[in-house]
C-alpha cells in the first residue's frame, strides 16, 4: 500500500469543480499596519548590491619561523589585507621573490677562505 495522496488541485473532483471541496480563497490584500503585526505589509527587500565588497583581513595567523629575513617577508603577506583582490598579486609577487632569495641565500656556499701562506722553513 502506498502513502501517496494527491494534490487537491489534482483530484478528478477538483479539476471539474463537482468535488466536495471549497474553490480556493483568492490571496487577501494585507492593509498597511504596523511592522510586524499580523496582516501587515513588509517592507521590499533592498535589491542586492553588485559592488565588490570592501577589503577584509583574513586573520590568518602568521607563525614565526625563527629567521629574520623570511619572518619579515612573511608579515608583509599582511598589507594585502588592506587591498582590494587585484592589489595582492604585487605583494604577493614581491613576498615570493623575497622568500625565493632568502632560500637562494641559503643555499649558496659560503667564498671559500683564504689558504694561510706556507711557512717554508728548511
Amino acid at each position: 500500500m502506498s502513502d501517496w495522496t494527491p494534490e487537491p488541485a489534482t483530484t478528478p473532483e477538483a479539476a471539474s469543480g463537482t468535488g466536495s471541496h471549497a474553490p480556493p480563497a483568492a490571496p487577501r490584500a494585507t492593509a498597511p499596519g504596523p511592522p510586524g503585526a499580523p496582516g501587515a505589509e513588509e517592507a521590499p527587500a533592498p535589491a542586492p548590491s553588485h559592488e565588490p565588497a570592501p577589503p577584509a583581513p583574513l586573520g590568518v595567523p602568521r607563525t614565526p619561523t625563527g629567521h629574520a629575513g623570511v619572518d619579515a617577508r612573511l608579515e608583509r603577506l599582511a598589507d594585502a589585507d588592506h587591498l582590494a583582490a587585484h592589489g595582492h598579486i604585487e605583494v604577493y609577487e614581491d613576498v615570493h621573490r623575497g622568500l625565493r632569495d632568502e632560500l637562494t641565500a641559503l643555499d649558496a656556499r659560503p667564498a671559500p677562505s683564504p689558504t694561510p701562506p706556507y711557512d717554508n722553513r728548511s
